[in-house]
């Protein structure tokens, strides 16, 4: 976990990102689902038994930074985390995060909301 938080206080917006990369399919990931706004894949470095990402094919650096016109883009990365997440079978329950800033924990600026499940998660998460 520190070692996140690390990456998050060193992290600033602005240029190509990762995801950018993994979008334009530059470098590889464990895609498992894609439309014409987003991907889903699997997170490298899983926080939890099942752990991934819907990332928007726009590139917004922070929930912060997002539009009012993103309106339906970021509602659609919901829609498509809950349909994910049945897909990857979690029935019991999982968690939906958006990190924004670095005190937020965000370590990549491009909007992107991590699932997880699999097992009981705590509260409070942090």
């Amino acid at each position: 976990m520190a070692d996140e938080i690390s990456k998050a206080q060193a992290a600033r917006p602005g240029g190509d990102t990762i995801f950018g990369k993994i979008i334009r399919k530059e470098i590889p990931a464990k895609i498992f689902y894609e439309d014409e706004q987003c991907i889903a894949f699997h997170d490298v470095s899983p926080q939890a038994p099942t752990h991934f990402l819907v990332v928007p094919k726009k590139a917004i650096s922070g929930i912060s930074k997002a539009d009012p016109a993103d309106a339906a883009l970021l509602g659609h990365l919901l829609i498509v985390g809950k349909k994910c997440a049945a897909d990857v079978g979690l029935e019991n329950g999982y968690r939906m995060v958006i990190n924004d800033g670095p005190d937020g924990g965000q370590s990549v600026y491009h909007v992107h909301l991590h699932v997880l499940g699999g097992r009981q998660l705590g509260w409070p998460p942090g």
